[in-house]
């Protein structure tokens, strides 16, 4: 019999702390740095983002997000065999252990689950489905619990506008198990370490120690222009992988990095601006869990229903994109 992957539960999770493009322009005034809301705003479609609390970590983030797609999943913890969790801000700056094992303890799993982390930045979500579907499809496990979590506020430099402005806090996940029939339709992933140095956190660790700057280093214009190049590639590439067309999409979860970006790729797809799923102006960028944020997001609200059929791509430092087919 062949095996597919089917995403059957979401959920996502945001941090109590609502900061708004006012609140940001107050805390930068005070530094002498000028912005307001509406250069935020027009720059990248953000009118507000989350904060994660002092003491609240990625793992913490993304065990929330977790019950909720469980739940959905009607499944128990202990239903799971594999963990992978998607982040750039792991509970440890050497990223061990893992934030997806840290997981796995917070929820009461038991020993018999794997679980490791996947870091491909913003693209990091559709590269840890893309592992997920692969996993499931060998055979290897059956029920895999997907999770994208970060807290991008701690590497933000509040003294460089174009950067601080543009990130938040959060985290989704998914469930994907076996399943008789297609689910997960395709997948293509890509790199290129070329571009390491437009998107990065150049720091390194040293004697214990950050050596370097530990800050969000970002080229904006050089990573908008490979952005909306790469994103319509690969978005084309996979729906050739399936034997689709664009027309056949009925919804487009991107990245959430930038509306401009955004409404680009759905252009270029020839896709109408009602058939993308837009979250950016009230989570900011989230890196890896803004996709299954917003799928979540649209799923809850009823937009997206069964049977639909979800394209998800994003692009990260790296620099990484992909892109995965869903049939929901």
């Amino acid at each position: 019999m062949t095996l597919y992957s089917k995403i059957i539960g979401t959920g996502s999770y945001l941090p109590a702390r609502r900061v708004t493009n006012g609140d940001l322009t107050s805390q930068l005034a005070a530094k002498g740095i000028e912005t307001s809301d509406e250069w935020i705003f027009s720059r990248s479609g953000i009118s507000a983002r989350h904060y994660a609390a002092a003491d609240e970590l990625s793992s913490d983030l993304a065990v929330a997000a977790a019950k909720k797609a469980l739940e959905m999943a009607d499944m128990q913890p202990h239903d799971i065999d594999l963990v992978i969790v998607a982040s750039s801000t792991p509970d440890f700056y050497g990223s061990f252990p893992s934030t997806a094992c840290v997981v796995q303890r917070k929820l009461g799993m038991n020993n018999n689950s794997a679980a490791f982390d996947v870091q491909a930045v913003c693209s990091g979500f559709v590269y840890a489905v893309s592992v997920a579907d692969a996993f499931i499809k060998a055979g290897n496990h059956k029920n895999v619990l997907v999770i994208g979590a970060e807290v991008f506020s701690r590497i933000l430099n509040f003294e460089d506008r174009g950067t601080c402005v543009l990130f938040g806090d959060g985290a989704g996940a998914v469930v994907m198990s076996a399943s008789k029939t297609p689910g997960i339709l395709g997948s293509r992933l890509h790199a290129d370490g070329s571009h390491a140095d437009i998107l990065s956190v150049p720091g390194n660790l040293a004697n214990g120690a950050i050596a370097g700057s530990g800050f969000l280093y970002m080229d904006g214009p050089a990573v908008f222009k490979l952005a909306v190049s790469v994103l319509e590639q690969v978005a084309n590439e996979v729906l050739e992988h399936a034997g689709m067309t664009a027309a056949e999409v009925d919804w487009l979860v991107p990245h959430q990095a930038n509306i401009r970006i955004m409404k680009s790729t759905a252009k270029k797809l020839h896709l109408p601006l009602e058939k993308m799923v837009v979250t950016v102006d009230q989570h900011g960028n989230t890196s890896a869990a803004s996709i299954p944020l917003a799928l979540d997001v649209a799923v809850r609200d009823g937009r997206i229903k069964q049977g639909n059929t979800v394209l998800m791509e994003g692009v990260g430092g790296g620099f990484t994109w992909g892109a995965v087919l869903a049939r929901m």
